[in-house]
C-alpha cells in the first residue's frame, strides 16, 4: 500500500478513535470496559518465575528491546527455534510448531494465539518522558534517510522499492514506524520545499525541538492525532493488549471507550499492571547495566539450562543444528560477555546511522543536552498525556527490586528455588 495512502486511512480511522459521546456513550463503554478487565485478568502461571516452552519477547518500542533480541535472545536462540517471521513482521502466524522463541512488537493480544500455559513473556519498560522523546526523533531519524531524493513521489517509491526487494524488511512495515514514519517524511519534504519557496535566511534559535522550518516541532507532534493515538500511554496498552494493531478485534471496542473516555483507563492501567507482575522478566530501559545483569541470570540461565537437557535436533536448510552445540560451555557469565561486546558493536553502528540522518536536517540535531532546552510546559504536557504509562511505570519499578532480591538469592544459592 502507498505510503501516502496509508496515512490518510490511518487518520481517517482516528474519526473513529476519538468518537462523540453519542457514538460510545459513557455507561454503555463502562460496562464494556468492566467486562474486559475482568476476563483479563486472571493468572496465566502458577510459578512465573520458571521458564516455560515459549518465551514471547513483547518488544515495547524505543525500549532498547533491539538490543535484547540481537545480543542476547539471538546468542541463546539458534535461527531454527525462532517462531516465523518473529520481531520485524507483526500479527504472527503460528505456522510453525515447537517453535521456542517469539520476539515482536505484536501487543499482548498476541497471546490469544499463543499456549498460554506454555508461554514465559518478558518485557522492557522506560521512563515514558524517554520513551515519547525517543519514538519522536527515531520518526525523524528514519524519515531523514530519505531527503536525498529530490521530492516526496520519488522517496515514496524508493520505500516501495525497499519493501519489496526479496529478503529485506524495512522499517516502514514494523508497527508503529509504518504510521509514524510516512507521516514524518512527508511533514520533511513539505518543511524543506517550503524553505526553497521562500528563499530567506532563517534564524533557527538552539532549539532542536522547536525549529519548525526544519521539522515538525515536538510540542506539535505530542498533540497530533497520531501520537495521540500510538505514541501516548503506549506502553500500558500494548501489555494491556489493546493497541490499533491488536490481533483480536473486539479489544479495539474497548480501546475506543477509553480513548473517548478517559477515567475508564484506570480498568486498562490495572490489567497491564497485573500483567506485568505474571512475566518471568520486566526490565528497565534507565537501568541498563542491572537489568542485562538480571536478564542473564534469571532468564539467560534457565535458557541455556533448558535448550542443553532438551537438545532437540532441527533443521535448518540442508544443515543439521543441535542446541547443544551452540550453548556448548554457555555460562551466564560468557552470556554477559557476548552481550558487552555485542551491544558495543550495535550503538557504534546505529550511532553512526544517527548521526548520518541527523546531518540532513542540521542545525537541528537531537541530543541530551539539547532536550534541556525544551520547556517545561511541554515536558508537563507529555506526562499528563501518559499518565498512565507513568503509573504502570512506578508499578515496574517495584517489580524490579523484588526481581533484583530473588536474584541475589539465586546467587547466594544456585541450587535453590527459583524465587
Amino acid at each position: 500500500m502507498d505510503h501516502a495512502l496509508r496515512l490518510v486511512l490511518l487518520l481517517l480511522l482516528l474519526v473513529k478513535v476519538y468518537p462523540t459521546s453519542n457514538a460510545y456513550d459513557f455507561e454503555r463503554c463502562e460496562r464494556t470496559v468492566k467486562q474486559w478487565a475482568s476476563s483479563s485478568v486472571h493468572s496465566d502461571s502458577k510459578d512465573g518465575r520458571i521458564l516455560k516452552d515459549l518465551l514471547f519477547f513483547l518488544h515495547v518500542p524505543r525500549t532498547g528491546g533491539r538490543t535484547y533480541f540481537y545480543c542476547f535472545l539471538k546468542k541463546l536462540y539458534s535461527s531454527s527455534l525462532e517462531c516465523p517471521r518473529s520481531y520485524d513482521t507483526l500479527h504472527f502466524d503460528p505456522r510453525k510448531r515447537n517453535c521456542r522463541l517469539l520476539a515482536t512488537h505484536d501487543d499482548y493480544s498476541i497471546m490469544s494465539k499463543l499456549p498460554k500455559e506454555r508461554t514465559s513473556v518478558v518485557t522492557l519498560l522506560r521512563s515514558p518522558i524517554e520513551r515519547v522523546f525517543s519514538a519522536y526523533e527515531f520518526s525523524i531519524e528514519v524519515a531523514a534517510r530519505f531527503l536525498v531524493h529530490p521530492n516526496i513521489t520519488s522517496a515514496l517509491k524508493t520505500s516501495v522499492k525497499l519493501r519489496l526487494k526479496k529478503g529485506v524488511i524495512s522499517t516502514l512495515d514494523i508497527w508503529p514506524w509504518k504510521y509514524l514514519v510516512p507521516w514524518m517524511m512527508e511533514d520533511l519534504f513539505s518543511r524543506r520545499d517550503a524553505r526553497k519557496i521562500n528563499g530567506l535566511p532563517f534564524t533557527y534559535g538552539n532549539d532542536s525541538y522547536n525549529m519548525e522550518e526544519i521539522v515538525m516541532p515536538l510540542q506539535e507532534f505530542i498533540n497530533h492525532p497520531v501520537a495521540l493515538d500510538i505514541i501516548h500511554n503506549g506502553a500500558t496498552f500494548q501489555v494491556a493488549g489493546l493497541t490499533n494493531n491488536s490481533n483480536k478485534w473486539e479489544a479495539h471496542e474497548v480501546r475506543h471507550c477509553v480513548m473517548a473516555h478517559q477515567t475508564l483507563g484506570k480498568y486498562v492501567l490495572e490489567v497491564a499492571k497485573k500483567r506485568l507482575d505474571d512475566m518471568l522478566y520486566v526490565g528497565l530501559t534507565e537501568d541498563h547495566k542491572k537489568s542485562a545483569t538480571m536478564f542473564a541470570n534469571l532468564v539467560g540461565s534457565q535458557v541455556i539450562s533448558q535448550l542443553v537437557a532438551s537438545n532437540p535436533v532441527t533443521e535448518a536448510g540442508n544443515d543439521t543444528l543441535t542446541v547443544e552445540a551452540q550453548s556448548e560451555n554457555m555460562t551466564v557469565g560468557k552470556l554477559m560477555e557476548t552481550y558487552e561486546t555485542c551491544v558495543s558493536k550495535l550503538r557504534s553502528s546505529q550511532s553512526k546511522r544517527r548521526v548520518n540522518s541527523f546531518k540532513r536536517i542540521s542545525p537541528a540535531n537531537f541530543t541530551k543536552e539539547a532536550r534541556l532546552h525544551v520547556s517545561e510546559a511541554v515536558l508537563k504536557k507529555i506526562t499528563l498525556l501518559n499518565a498512565l504509562d507513568v503509573e504502570l511505570y512506578k508499578h515496574a519499578q517495584k517489580i524490579f527490586i523484588r526481581q533484583h532480591h530473588v536474584m541475589e538469592q539465586k546467587l547466594l544459592d544456585p541450587d535453590g528455588p527459583v524465587g
